[in-house]
């Protein structure tokens, strides 16, 4: 019975903290496991979590210094087993996810060399650990102009930190879902074509896809999208075409169908994962249709993390130094 109240408690905390950051919001329960450590300290009015004891088998940093001037540059960065993207433009940073919650030091190093002081939209795709393990480190670091995610909550430590710390900064969550458009700059447009319904049965298919638009260069981000809201934005008519394209699912065979990848029709690929996962991505039948769709692809696990620069016409590949 002690054991039930606890945990009616645990959700009423969350519940309560989601009305106050989205308004009008009717969160959903999710579950699943999580390394985060438990004491709070509140020291300059942010949220802070113990993290001596961080996993410290973290994948190496090639982090550039800065951008490159007047282009878009992109960074999927190398954060093992999940999703975090780094988007910079005219001096202004878009963080698409944070990662795991062992690769915190390799995500926040990452963005001091690359000159972020302040992110101005911060998007959390779904609340899942391998997508927002870091983001209360992220939110506690950082200034922060506007914070999107979806409707949707997780019974878990990672999402419980990620709230406290907005919180802390009196940040309200702006609802991500299709149609919605952030406004970055003029000459870069940034819109959503999911999710498009408020409630799925898998926590996945709430995740936020967001395509950037920069003169000719076209980029699309699906989170962890699945089959089931890949044909819900087919069936809206979403202009997805894209030039580079990042796997959903890090390249798991629940996401990127066929008719999906006709749609986007992409010339590079982006697959997420860490070395030698246990979960066998990017799985062979996403292999299978990269190779029938002749997609130039590159992957975090093999390539480290991969900086794309694009002048609005074309888009290079920065070379490690």
């Amino acid at each position: 019975m002690k054991k039930l109240n606890k945990l009616f408690f645990v959700s009423i905390s969350i519940f309560l903290s989601l009305s106050l950051l989205f308004s009008g919001c009717s969160p959903k329960n999710n579950t699943e496991n999580s390394n985060k450590k438990e004491k709070v300290s509140t020291e300059n009015k942010n949220i802070s979590k113990n993290t001596s004891q961080k996993n410290t088998d973290k994948p190496k940093t090639n982090a550039v210094k800065e951008s490159v001037k007047d282009k878009l540059t992109i960074h999927y960065i190398n954060v093992g087993q999940g999703d975090a993207e780094l988007i910079q433009f005219k001096g202004k940073n878009l963080l698409i996810d944070a990662g795991p919650n062992k690769s915190s030091e390799q995500l926040l190093t990452y963005l001091r060399r690359t000159g972020v002081k302040r992110l101005d939209f911060v998007i959390a795709t779904h609340p899942h650990e391998d997508h927002i393990g870091n983001m209360d480190d992220v939110i506690r670091e950082f200034e922060i102009g506007e914070f999107i995610a979806p409707k949707v909550s997780a019974n878990t430590k990672s999402f419980e930190w990620m709230l406290k710390n907005l919180k802390s900064k009196g940040l309200k969550i702006t609802t991500a879902k299709a149609g919605l458009k952030l406004d970055i700059h003029k000459n870069l447009k940034c819109e959503f074509v999911a999710p498009n319904k408020d409630k799925y049965d898998d926590l996945n298919n709430y995740s936020a896809v967001v395509k950037l638009t920069y003169g000719k260069n076209r980029f699309l981000f699906t989170g962890d999208a699945e089959t089931l809201s890949e044909k819900e934005i087919l069936a809206k008519g979403f202009d997805i075409s894209a030039d580079v394209l990042k796997f959903g699912h890090h390249g798991s065979s629940t996401s990127s169908s066929k008719d999906f990848l006709r749609k986007v029709n992409p010339k590079i690929g982006i697959v997420s994962c860490a070395k030698g996962n246990n979960y066998g991505h990017p799985h062979k039948e996403t292999l299978s249709k990269i190779k029938e769709f002749q997609i130039k692809t590159y992957r975090t696990d093999i390539d480290g993390d991969i900086i794309l620069v694009s002048d609005g016409s074309n888009i290079q590949k920065l070379n490690k130094k």
